[in-house]
């Protein structure tokens, strides 16, 4: 497991292994560090290790982003219009 803390935004980023995502006493014994730093008012993000290709899945993101950024700019030219 790999923790950074980031004083500044109260961010706590806990980036878990295959091994310790699938373990669910590590899962477990992790309670204690979510509620120290809550209790501290920060913001606690969990990132697991997956399975998937990640050149691949960000890749489709990225393209369904400006896709959906693309629609938002049509229909917002739209709304312009009609209020001319």
């Amino acid at each position: 497991m790999q923790m950074q803390v980031n004083e500044k935004t109260k961010t706590i980023e806990l980036w878990l292994t295959r091994a310790e995502k699938n373990d669910p006493a590590f899962r477990a014994s992790l309670k204690p560090l979510y509620q120290q730093y809550t209790a501290q008012k920060y913001i606690v993000a969990v990132f697991l290790s997956g399975d998937g290709d990640l050149y691949q899945q960000t890749r489709d993101l990225l393209i369904y982003n400006r896709k959906r950024l693309a629609e938002q700019e049509v229909q917002k030219q739209r709304q312009s219009a009609i209020f001319m």
